[in-house]
């Protein structure tokens, strides 16, 4: 009996990606389960074969027989360690490697990031869709360390690993490397794989540090961005990747959205001096082949020193504080980074509007004052009145003017409004990391505060309760070094886009007086 399956979502063939178009609630017949890269070989009712997200199928015997209603799944999910739902490929490689191509089955807004349709609403698929990997809760201390585990734990005995905090004259900061690290990623091209049945894009990349470019696809950002998460995200606001998407993912335009976004990720990684230093990301920026890479990569996913287990890397420089101190560090940049992301979504949204008004019907307003002159410069040309030429040429002078100011109106976002708009969605994604990192210093701080109580139970001794302490301070100096580091570049960003949007504003406006101007000329002086 062949094996049906019933198809949970539509999904839209891409042309002439040997993929199969399906609706959802219809029944397919699998041909070949276990294609690999996450997709499903499958035919419908008429007959035409091709491929489908297996994600979005329920296999197994369907309209039937016995076993009729069973449900034979192809992947499984579950929680990792870390509180990341997963989904488990059937088909994994015997090396460990990725599967070939599950990122190319994935919904949008997979990763919360606002992917712009056009500067405005979000793009892929609805979010009902399956998802690959979803952080829900990062640092849940029900499922992952808990604040005893940070607090107490041992420092690692590889000095090499130790995170350096030294006083600046803004407080506690990072050790930055003498060479700032930068990358640019560039010239992407579409690849195949199995044969050709599947397609992908590669991008090539290269660091500052070395100038030898290496080749990454999109889902081996998607590995980095975990790794660094899970690495890093108890301490360091880690931003998510731009969005992923099913349809239209080979079009130029959407290709060369993608990889801006993936060069403004990349370069805010490269500035962040403990990001750029660790092990993964340069292993990302510089591998010289695959045995490399692939060394690296398991080397990488074995990192015990991860989650909140990263403070015990931390050295600074200063006197140890008290769990007070710490306290009111907390309260302060949470008070901060909240208002801030009000502050920026407020942005974000009047600036769509404006981009929504710039490129619907604002320019319209101005073709139809367009048209309303040279209309009645028709209307006065038709009476033939001797010396009228010279006001109806100006009539339709002005007329064409103010066409002309319509699509230099639409044109505009784009030049100005599209950077500011991106910084804003850039720092979005990092403020919206810093609730759950400082929720993991209060877990610490309140369990610092039963200290006392810790010791009269007899769980912890003296030592453990003076170790408690240290810890806690630690914790602090990383979060005042993450802060300074956070402000300084946005005092950056901001001063840099904003001036960008001003200039060219001004040369928007420069441009419609220029073209006003002339128009007046042309009308006499009576």
């Amino acid at each position: 009996m062949a094996l049906k399956a019933q198809v949970l979502y539509d999904f839209t063939a891409e042309p002439g990606n040997n993929e199969l178009s399906v609706r959802e609630g219809e029944t397919v017949t699998v041909l070949y389960q276990t294609v690999g890269g996450g997709w499903t070989e499958a035919q419908n009712s008429s007959g035409q074969t091709g491929l489908v997200p297996e994600g979005y199928l329920q296999v197994g015997n369907v309209g039937g027989g016995e076993g009729d209603g069973a449900y034979v799944s192809n992947t499984t999910e579950g929680w990792d360690g870390q509180g990341y739902t997963h989904t488990q490929q059937a088909v994994e490689d015997d090396d460990g490697e990725w599967d070939d191509e599950w990122d190319n089955q994935s919904v949008g807004s997979y990763h919360g990031n606002d992917q712009m349709d056009g500067e405005g609403g979000a793009s892929g698929r609805s979010a009902h869709g399956p998802s690959v990997k979803i952080s829900l809760n990062k640092f849940p201390f029900s499922k992952g360390p808990s604040p005893e585990v940070f607090l107490l734990a041992k420092p690692p005995a590889n000095t090499g690993d130790r995170l350096a905090v030294y006083m600046g004259e803004v407080g506690p900061v990072w050790l930055y490397p003498s060479s700032p690290l930068d990358c640019v990623i560039a010239d992407p091209k579409k690849e195949s794989k199995l044969y050709g049945l599947k397609s992908f894009i590669e991008y090539q990349i290269t660091p500052s540090t070395t100038n030898r470019p290496v080749n990454h696809r999109y889902k081996h950002f998607d590995w980095l961005y975990e790794r660094l998460l899970e690495k890093f995200g108890s301490a360091l606001p880690i931003p998510s990747l731009p969005d992923k998407q099913v349809a239209g993912r080979f079009e130029e335009d959407f290709i060369r959205m993608r990889m801006e976004r993936l060069q403004a990720w990349m370069s805010r990684m490269c500035r962040h001096p403990v990001v750029s230093q660790s092990d993964v990301f340069q292993l990302f920026l510089t591998y010289r082949d695959e045995k490399e890479w692939k060394a690296g990569k398991r080397k990488a996913e074995k990192d015990e020193t991860v989650g909140p287990i990263i403070f015990s890397l931390i050295e600074p420089e200063a006197a140890e504080l008290d769990a007070v101190q710490v306290e009111q560090r907390c309260e302060q940049y949470s008070r901060f980074t909240k208002s801030m992301e009000d502050g920026v979504r407020e942005l974000l949204n009047i600036g769509q509007t404006h981009w929504k008004r710039c490129t619907g019907p604002l320019p319209k307003e101005y073709e139809r004052i367009g048209r309303a002159f040279r209309n009645l410069s028709t209307v006065f040309n038709s009476s033939k009145y001797p010396g009228e030429e010279t006001l109806t040429d100006a009539l339709t002078a002005a007329g064409k003017t103010y066409e002309e100011i319509a699509q230099i109106v639409a044109q505009q976002p784009q030049k100005d409004l599209h950077f500011l708009l991106e910084t804003n969605s850039e720092y979005k994604g990092l403020l919206g990391c810093f609730p759950e990192i400082i929720t993991v210093h209060k877990a610490a701080v309140e369990k610092v505060k039963e200290g006392d109580r810790l010791v009269s139970a007899g769980k912890i001794n003296n030592n453990d309760r003076k170790f408690m302490n240290q810890r806690i301070s630690c914790m602090s100096y990383s979060l005042q070094a993450e802060m300074n580091h956070f402000h300084s570049n946005r005092i950056y960003d901001y001063n840099r886009v904003i001036q960008l949007y001003l200039e060219q504003q001004v040369a928007f406006y420069q441009q419609i007086a220029d073209k006003l101007r002339a128009a007046l000329s042309q009308f006499t002086t009576l």
